[in-house]
């Protein structure tokens, strides 16, 4: 390669910059902000940068998860990129995406995201959803996540095309009028009704810097999620679960505090019983996001969708239903 081709796929950020946010951008976190700009950049890089305090905001430092402000300045330094960090999501993911969109219209889209794949890539992932459907609509500027699922949860995920009403969207979540709710298998007899467990989580990280969210009465978030049963089988019920919070890892947290922890769960569950599930063909967290119901801010439009049960999921009812008879 000629030295000025080099030069060119190198790319690009060569100079300090400054990014003004607009108003349409605020509340949107900084590393989703700065990898919609900064194409070919990868998202380790932007993280690093973050860390090392080589992009500022205001002049100060920022976390990676920290919500922009309209008025906020950012100062990028320059950054370089080789031909071969460059890379572009895998066809197959693309495809898988487009395949998952169950609703859309000019404001929103929900899908039903495939277990295994991540909302967004992080470490060890290098696309997840968000970064799938950016590369697959490149025409649809402000396209951002409204919330999360774990990387095995399967199921209803809604994402916002207009930065504008993001923010308003977040309010609405925070707020708890989202009606979301799951599916889950739980290992134990469940013996109570309809079961409301209102318990503060706090966010623990091991010696492996491993994230988990623990109860903790004193320094926890308040947090609740309404249990109720659907089905019981032999030594294990099925659930409808019910956030009126979102904290990370919520449903798992609360159904193993109350001694019911979640089929397939490795980090909150008994490994011992996961492994036996293994016969009924369970080969990952037994959760689905099945219903999302709210009203749009502004119209107060009501949008409801409803995604059945994944169908590795089913399946494995289907066999312990055949054991139970």
């Amino acid at each position: 390669m000629a030295d000025q081709d080099r030069e060119k796929a190198e790319s690009s950020f060569d100079s300090v910059s400054m990014l003004n946010v607009s108003g349409d951008y605020a509340g949107q976190r900084i590393d989703n902000f700065l990898s919609a700009r900064l194409k070919g950049v990868p998202k380790s890089r932007i993280y690093r940068l973050l860390r090392k305090g080589e992009i500022r905001v205001n002049k100060g430092r920022a976390k990676p998860d920290r919500r922009l402000e309209a008025g906020d300045i950012i100062r990028l330094p320059p950054i370089r990129v080789s031909e071969n960090e460059v890379r572009q999501p895998p066809d197959s993911l693309l495809k898988c995406l487009e395949d998952a969109v169950v609703y859309e219209d000019d404001q929103i889209m929900v899908i039903d995201k495939p277990t295994g794949v991540a909302v967004h890539s992080g470490t060890g992932v290098e696309f997840g959803v968000i970064e799938g459907l950016q590369a697959s609509r490149p025409d649809i500027q402000g396209l951002s996540l409204v919330h999360r699922l774990d990387r095995e949860t399967s199921g209803c995920l809604l994402l916002c095309k207009e930065r504008r009403i993001l923010p308003d969207l977040n309010r609405v979540l925070a707020s708890g009028a989202f009606d979301k709710r799951y599916l889950t298998l739980v290992c134990g007899d469940w013996t109570d009704g309809r079961r409301s467990v209102r318990a503060p989580l706090a966010l623990r990280r091991s010696g492996d810097q491993e994230r988990r969210n623990e109860v903790d009465l004193d320094a926890g978030k308040s947090s609740e999620t309404v249990f109720l049963p659907k089905e019981r089988l032999d030594g294990y019920t099925l659930l409808e679960a019910r956030l009126h919070s979102g904290r990370m890892h919520q449903i798992r947290a609360h159904a193993a505090h109350i001694g019911y922890p979640l089929a397939g769960d490795d980090k909150y569950g008994d490994r011992a019983r996961n492994r036996g599930l293994n016969r009924f063909g369970l080969r990952r967290l037994f959760l689905h996001a099945f219903r999302l119901s709210f009203s749009m801010p502004g119209s107060g439009r009501r949008i409801r969708v409803e995604i059945p049960l994944a169908g590795d999921l089913e399946s494995v009812l289907e066999r312990m239903r055949d054991t139970t008879t």
